[in-house]
């Protein structure tokens, strides 16, 4: 399974433009005031917590209007979309990712007990919360989570290899590619040990 990712030619792709519609959708909830403004969480070096959480009736809006800067948009599917896939796949696991208390981000996992393969699906952080230590505490978290399944020995991601995309991210906690590419995208291990 790859990421994937949104490619160049995104507005021809099929049902894209909904979700397109739906990005458009939270920024207009955003402007209406629907999903206030909050103050950008203290930041993990300060003191911050991060957490992943479920998301409910309640928080799906929210966590919908995040975004990636829209340079980083090809690289990585709207929470929306996200969201649909899941629905239809047994295997996904998705949460949001909070600090303190506020939505920051999201994250996807596939898991593959019986093979055992577990995918780092979706991930993202949101554009006004990135580099603040929230997306590598996240990935701590996952980690933990996976390591907690049956036969968990690596996780696996794909990216989209590009100027602003998660590459440096990916490799800075460990992820090593595996020299496959799969549809344009770099497969990684992180190996999580016994």
């Amino acid at each position: 399974m790859k990421n994937d990712a949104v490619p160049a030619d995104v507005d021809d792709l099929p049902g894209r433009r909904e979700a397109g519609g739906l990005a458009g959708w939270a920024e207009a909830r955003r402007a209406d005031g629907e999903f206030p403004s909050r103050p950008v969480p203290r930041g993990v070096r300060d003191g911050g917590e991060v957490e992943l959480r479920e998301v409910s009736a309640e928080t799906v809006r929210e966590i919908c209007a995040l975004q990636v800067a829209p340079d980083q948009r090809r690289f990585v599917a709207p929470n929306t979309v996200s969201f649909a896939e899941a629905h239809y796949e047994p295997k996904a696991w998705f949460r949001a990712v909070y600090a303190d208390g506020q939505p920051v981000g999201f994250a996807m996992l596939s898991i593959g007990t019986e093979t055992p393969e577990y995918y780092l699906w979706r991930f993202m952080i949101a554009d006004r919360f990135q580099g603040r230590g929230y997306g590598r505490a996240a990935i701590g978290l996952i980690v933990d989570h996976v390591r907690s399944l049956p036969n968990a020995r690596e996780l696996l991601v794909s990216w989209v290899p590009g100027d602003s995309g998660p590459e440096p991210f990916y490799l800075g906690l460990g992820f090593v590619p595996t020299g496959e590419v799969d549809g344009g995208e770099v497969a990684a291990r992180l190996e999580l040990g016994s």
